[in-house]
């Protein structure tokens, strides 16, 4: 895109988000005025934002968009990576998820070490600079199981960033090691452990969680695994799992919670949005009545534009997960606050599971013509967000959609 038409878009956009402020409501418009120079929203200011229609909705989008360039530019991100999910044997039961088996089911699975490394390879062969590893909570898992997962991928490929075991995953593995978390993950450090997923999350608003999980793992407890994996210096990723019987108040909270984390350890490197999939799923099998069907459209673009706006300057990497909601719509996102579009995958076994509908891979050259397709300049990235490759600058097939014309996409459902 050239200096000029750069400009141009710029202006039009400033011209189009000023003229939706002066519309919305004076609620809205005073919190979004307040965003746009950078300071914090309360957890009041986020359930109003979320609950916006109308003008109030579209200047939400138009103004997470101004905060996502004035945080990151016009650049799109993607990682190159593979999910290895070594069992789904789980004694958890959790209820929004239908990944786990019971261990003698016919569908039960648990990959020799030597399957795990095998697969890391053909990841790293294929241009992958990461794997992402979890599982279920096998019964058979030992005290040095996940530490020879480690040893396992790093005698086959030393060089591949190893992103792996959620806080309940390692919640399970230091109890069997009898560790605390923080010993538990220095060992794991040491033998190769980069980064963890912060999955597990789901919601944690407490009464909500329960409903979810029965409580297996508490949010104290969650907190607890994450801030021991900041302390050591083993980052983290951030999620939520939404639209299945939470509310904009549990959303809020949950935001509120993980920006607070974050300015005690600086360790979380993104924050994911995970929509619900409802398909297959226990909770929504036994209650369809009161279990929501996953997000609406909708709900999609307000979280990702809230979480621009309620984590900015804490937590700046909003991702939007094509598994979740399609790569077109998760594209779209980019012009509501995200600025990444997550993994290539290779593999993904746990939305297929509960039903997911969008498949298991894309391509790095799709991930590049959908961050073209919304105006952004597309590097590969790493785990860390440090640059992999960056994509020149006149392969780009610029199709800018402003903010008002991303509406008039997610009203007509395309």
């Amino acid at each position: 895109m050239n200096a000029f038409l750069s400009s141009k878009l710029s202006l039009n956009s400033n011209a189009e988000l000023e003229r939706l402020l002066c519309q919305a409501s004076a609620d809205t418009r005073r919190i979004l005025r307040k965003s746009l120079v950078g300071q914090e929203l309360t957890e009041e200011e986020a359930i109003t934002l979320f609950s916006g229609d109308g003008i109030d909705y579209r200047a939400l989008l138009a103004t997470a968009d101004q905060v996502r360039k004035n945080r990151c530019g016009d650049t799109g991100s993607f990682v190159i990576t593979r999910n290895i999910n070594f069992t789904n044997v789980c004694y958890m039961g959790c209820t929004f998820c239908n990944f786990s088996k019971e261990k003698d089911d016919a569908e039960a699975e648990f990959i020799s070490f030597d399957e795990i490394a095998d697969r890391a390879e053909e990841a790293w062969q294929r241009g992958a600079t990461e794997v992402c590893v979890q599982g279920g909570l096998h019964p058979d898992i030992d005290k040095d199981f996940y530490r020879n997962v480690l040893i396992a991928i790093k005698r086959r490929v030393p060089d591949i960033h190893i992103h792996a075991f959620s806080p309940f995953e390692i919640w399970y593995g230091a109890k069997k090691a009898r560790m605390t978390p923080e010993v538990f993950l220095r060992d794991l450090k040491q033998h190769g452990l980069g980064s963890m997923p912060g999955t597990a999350a789901e919601i944690l608003a407490e009464d909500t969680r329960r409903k979810l999980t029965k409580n297996k793992l508490t949010t104290a407890e969650w907190v607890r695994i994450i801030k021991a994996a900041h302390s050591v210096g083993v980052p983290t990723t951030s999620t939520i799992m939404y639209g299945h019987v939470d509310t904009a108040a549990d959303w809020a909270y949950h935001l509120r919670l993980l920006r607070d984390i974050q300015k005690e350890t600086g360790g979380f490197t993104e924050f994911v949005p995970l929509g619900f999939i409802h398909y297959e799923t226990p909770l929504y099998k036994a209650d369809p009545q009161n279990v929501r069907t996953g997000p609406t459209r909708e709900e999609h673009f307000r979280m990702h534009a809230v979480a621009r706006l309620m984590l900015q300057g804490h937590i700046d990497n909003i991702q939007a997960s094509w598994v979740k909601m399609g790569p077109a719509v998760a594209a779209q996102m980019l012009r509501s606050g995200a600025n990444d579009l997550g993994g290539t995958l290779m593999n993904e076994s746990i939305s297929r599971a509960a039903g997911g509908q969008h498949g298991q891979e894309v391509t790095a050259q799709d991930m590049v013509a959908n961050i073209e397709a919304a105006g952004f300049h597309p590097v590969q990235r790493n785990t860390l967000y440090q640059t992999v490759r960056d994509y020149p600058q006149h392969n780009h097939k610029v199709s800018v959609s402003t903010p008002a014309s991303l509406i008039t996409l997610v009203e007509s459902g395309v």
